[in-house]
């Protein structure tokens, strides 16, 4: 079974993340919130306070087959400033691992050179963030072994993206279906 780890840094976009999490554990996805920090309570840019399953320090991410970037100010720039989990995301990049970004998190893909060549959307006023790649305006953009979403209004379309990677097309209608989206 597949094992995702999303992200969560002070500031977080809480509906980025927890939807995410919900569609794929509905989905049976084998998935883990965990915190940047040493403290498992993160605290969102809505002052929403999140227990995460794990901190940083406790992830082998040998055993991970996707790393998800949750949006949101400051989250974003805290995940971005987080050093050993940028490391982690270089790895996963250049060793052709998953890699997801909603909201203005892509961005930071943008920033270290991941996007160039590909398609990719996020937040509109973070599009120019998104460095060498082909901006698009759909909701997801799926390229290859990176995924990226515009934002809290397109996290259910991601979530949905990332169950049908793992468990196929039919799984996701499913699924979306069970939660009466479309």
């Amino acid at each position: 079974m597949a094992k995702i780890c999303v992200f969560l840094a002070e500031g977080f976009e809480e509906c980025e993340a927890l939807l995410v999490v919900d569609v794929c554990r509905r989905a049976g996805l084998d998935l883990k919130m965990v915190s940047i920090s040493e403290d498992v309570r993160v605290t969102s840019s809505h002052g929403v306070t999140v227990v995460a399953d794990l901190v940083l320090s406790q992830v082998n991410f040998d055993e991970v087959d996707m790393i998800v970037l949750p949006g949101g100010m400051p989250g974003t720039k805290n995940l971005e400033d987080c050093e050993p989990l940028m490391k982690q995301v270089e790895a996963f990049y250049h060793g052709g691992k998953y890699v997801s970004a909603i909201c203005a998190a892509p961005s930071i893909l943008g920033h270290r050179g991941f996007l160039k060549g590909r398609e990719a959307v996020s937040y509109p006023t973070f599009e120019s963030h998104l460095e060498g790649a082909t901006v698009l305006k759909e909701t997801v953009a799926v390229s290859d072994h990176v995924t990226t979403s515009r934002g809290l209004g397109t996290a259910i379309d991601f979530g949905l993206a990332i169950v049908e990677r793992f468990l196929g097309k039919e799984e996701a209608e499913k699924i979306a279906t069970a939660i009466v989206y479309r």
